[in-house]
């Protein structure tokens, strides 16, 4: 069997959906990019996957289509020079459908606060889709994986570039976790690394912890309601924000970067971002108000 020995997932870098939140009412989800700060943490990623190979072991890297995925992964692999790596999209890696065009900001607030009251698995966002929705196609590019590990000739390390909700739901499939469990973990941070490693067994260790709701929240960057950050730290306008967005989105719909042809970067043809309310589930002993923002993606 060709199982590898790691796989690692890996979240997206800050996009500017995580900074403004309204960047989805004239963004389509799927082309919001990376900011400066993603790509930074991106890069730093594949330094730390780098440091992290074995000598001689070579990488196997899907990635969801989405942009800041894809961005992601090309800051990753910046730092791969001289290492054996593919890169392939897979679109099953994708993040929930939020449904197109989101709705004004305060239609989305009662969307979000509907989701925590109904439970955030089985809800399903309108015209989108929900979390069990998701898990569907998971458990079928899972059972890709499994196919693909018969082969000797698989990679020794297995990376997956995807997104906070899609990350927690490919850990609910192969661990058989709970939906309230699901419903329990916290997001993950922006390329931060959950590690499984695979045992004498050939079953894999999460070595990861994964943080709950009654864990204090991570020391990491944060989605800004009214402003966002520079690369000098000073505070720029929400306002002139978004009209900046605008006017790169307009320049980039004809001709979108990032890895569109994956034979640039491989050598080979092998074959929520949004703001959750916090989830309900039992024996929570969480205040509501600390939770009700948690930057899926």
């Amino acid at each position: 069997m060709g199982r590898p020995r790691l796989i690692i997932l890996v979240r997206h870098g800050e996009s500017e959906g995580n900074c403004d939140r309204t960047i989805n009412q004239y963004v389509p989800n799927h082309k919001v990019p990376l900011t400066a700060r993603g790509h930074e943490q991106a890069r730093a990623a594949g330094v730390r996957l780098r440091e992290t190979l074995l000598p001689g072991e070579n990488v196997l890297i899907y990635t969801s289509p989405y942009r800041r995925t894809r961005e992601t992964t090309q800051g990753i692999v910046s730092q791969l020079d001289g290492i054996d790596y593919r890169v392939y999209e897979e679109p099953r890696l994708r993040e929930q459908d939020f449904g197109n065009f989101q709705f004004h900001e305060t239609e989305m607030a009662k969307i979000w606060k509907e989701r925590a009251r109904y439970g955030h698995f089985f809800y399903r966002i309108p015209n989108g889709e929900s979390a069990a929705d998701v898990y569907d196609r998971c458990a079928g590019f899972n059972e890709t994986l499994f196919r693909q590990f018969s082969s000797d000739k698989f990679a020794k390390v297995l990376v997956l570039v995807t997104h906070g909700l899609m990350s927690r739901v490919f850990l609910m499939k192969w661990y058989r976790w709970t939906v309230e469990r699901f419903e329990s973990l916290r997001n993950v941070s922006y390329c931060e690394f959950v590690t499984m490693e695979r045992q004498d067994t050939g079953k894999y260790l999460l070595k990861t912890k994964m943080l709950t709701w009654n864990d204090p929240p991570p020391t990491t960057l944060t989605s800004m309601s009214s402003a966002a950050a520079d690369g000098n730290g000073n505070s720029t306008d929400i306002a002139e924000k978004q009209r900046k967005i605008r006017e790169m989105y307009e320049l980039l719909v004809a001709e979108e970067p990032g890895i569109r042809d994956t034979s640039a970067v491989n050598e080979g043809d092998e074959d929520e971002d949004h703001v959750e309310d916090r989830p309900t589930y039992p024996d929570a002993s969480l205040s509501h108000d600390a939770a009700l923002r948690d930057d899926s993606d």
